[in-house]
């Protein structure tokens, strides 16, 4: 299924869901980030997904980086959580959702990498590096906000 992003885009269709989700930032002892090119759009991001009934909100963070990533993680802390109305992404079976996502430190312990139905790629990048990728500006703020290790709280916006 394709996505297609718009941020404050005033051509962007109205959002008709809101579907609570989670991305995990992962950092390996050598301070490399867990990225992965998403099938859907192509896109560099952290590696996330939807919150499922019954799961607690840690629980999605270890399912979808096991489910995308073939690493296991152990939730740290939360580093923000993202609401901006003016991002919505369409998907190509009509659903247009709002974003809702929060993002979570965590750590690696244990898997191997490997790709899933939802990568075409997964990598340990160095922070520098990703400046390099096709990262949303959405998914770059998240990243942003997680390497700053001096923040006292969450960003909530």
């Amino acid at each position: 299924m394709g996505r297609t992003d718009y941020l404050h885009d005033p051509d962007a269709p109205t959002a008709n869901s809101v579907v609570p989700s989670v991305v995990a930032f992962v950092q390996n002892e050598d301070g490399r980030v867990l990225m992965i090119q998403r099938s859907d759009n192509g896109r560099w991001a952290l590696p996330g997904g939807g919150h499922d009934v019954g799961e607690s909100i840690s629980d999605t963070v270890v399912r979808e980086t096991w489910e995308e990533t073939g690493i296991k993680v152990e939730v740290i802390d939360l580093s923000g959580i993202y609401t901006d109305p003016g991002h919505v992404m369409a998907y190509s079976d009509g659903e247009v959702r709002q974003q809702f996502s929060i993002c979570f430190r965590a750590r690696p312990i244990g898997g191997e990498v490997r790709t899933s139905d939802e990568t075409t790629q997964v990598r340990w990048v160095a922070p520098a590096d990703i400046a390099e990728m096709d990262v949303h500006p959405t998914m770059r703020l998240r990243i942003d906000h997680a390497m700053d290790q001096t923040r006292n709280s969450p960003h909530i916006g």
